[in-house]
Parts: C-alpha cells; structure tokens; sequence
C-alpha cells in the first residue's frame, strides 16, 4: 500500500466521491464488552419517504453501521450503532431523526 494522496477528489481524477473506492474508517464489531448498541440512549430513525438515497449518513457514519447501495433506502445495523447522531446532523433533507430508546 502507498502513501495516501491528500488531494481532493476533483485533483484525484474523481469528479464525486462515489467514483472513490470504499475504505471504511470502521467496521462495526462486538466489543471486549458486548455489543455496542447497548450504549445507546436514541437511536436513528431513517424515514424512507422523505430519503433521497444521497449515501451521505453512510459516508460520514464513524462507526460504518449504515449500509449503503445505490438506489437503495440504507439501512441501520442497531447492534452496533452507538446513537451519535452524526447521521442525523448530515442528512441534507432531515430523513433522518433520533428518538429514545424504550427501557
């Protein structure tokens, strides 16, 4: 593997980030404690009619939870989504909303 290449996408030869071959920055695992779902005080919840399917919570998931396919509502994997809310803060249409997890 090479050094990486800090440049942007346009001076990379990419004309979007979806040319971009995947790296995940994580892949979700079950920790030394469980499963890390358990931590969470809300959850996301991806309302499918308001999606436009952008892949922009898959791409900036840190836990890499979201999967993602083209043309394709994504999809939550809750075993390890931690609840940041990071997806949520991203989503350009507001698709995507947090509410408490039931005890």
């Amino acid at each position: 593997m090479g050094k990486p290449d800090n440049k942007p996408a346009a001076s990379s030869g990419y004309s979007s980030w979806r040319e971009m071959p995947a790296v995940p920055v994580s892949v979700p695992c079950k920790g030394s404690i469980g499963a890390t779902g358990e931590w969470r005080t809300f959850r996301p919840v991806l309302d499918a009619e308001v999606c436009i399917k952008c892949g922009i919570c898959y791409l900036y998931c840190p836990d890499g939870v979201i999967i993602y396919k083209e043309e394709s509502i994504p999809e939550i994997d809750y075993t390890y989504c931690k609840g940041c809310g990071i997806c949520v803060t991203v989503c350009p249409k507001k698709a995507l909303g947090m509410v408490r997890e039931q005890e």
